[in-house]
């Protein structure tokens, strides 16, 4: 019933063992992992990149794949904003997971960069709200009308 050692299996010595990774792997494994997301994030961007040059040429040339929106500003693509926000939230589970299971280096690496990618993606979505504000038609003003408001040249000039 018991190992031929005399150790029962659980004791603290064998627990501490099992316990987690080395820090070397550790670190390691952060930073591949980074490494993996960086592909992963330029893969990400590329596509979003070719996306944009298709819906543009689409548009210039008359055909959208999609019908067009139903949304009273129809210029604002909220795919790289989504995309984008998905990526960061992949990450953040990562770095929950690797907290969890005992990987403190490579989950606090994954932690700093999903902080960072929700700050920059926060910070692009703010600045591009600024952005699509549109600035009102000039109003042209009309020189008054010279000949007495009777003629078709005063009702033409909204005098």
């Amino acid at each position: 019933m018991t190992d031929s050692a005399g150790r029962l299996p659980g004791r603290p010595g064998e627990r501490s063992a099992a316990k987690g990774p080395g820090r070397g792997a550790d670190l390691l494994t952060g930073v591949l992992l980074v490494v993996a997301e960086a592909a992963a994030g330029a893969l990400l961007v590329l596509w979003l990149v070719v996306r944009g040059m298709t819906r543009s040429h689409g548009a210039a040339d008359g055909k959208l794949s999609a019908p067009p929106p139903a949304d009273p500003d129809p210029g604002t693509d909220w795919t790289p904003i989504v995309a984008i926000a998905a990526f960061a939230l992949l990450i953040a589970c990562v770095a929950v997971a690797l907290l969890l299971t005992g990987w403190y280096w490579s989950g606090g690496i994954q932690s700093v960069v999903a902080v960072a990618l929700g700050v920059a993606l926060l910070a692009s979505a703010v600045r591009g709200s600024g952005r699509d504000a549109e600035e009102p038609a000039p109003v042209r003003n009309a020189p008054p009308c010279l000949s007495g408001g009777d003629s078709d040249e005063c009702a033409r000039s909204g005098g």
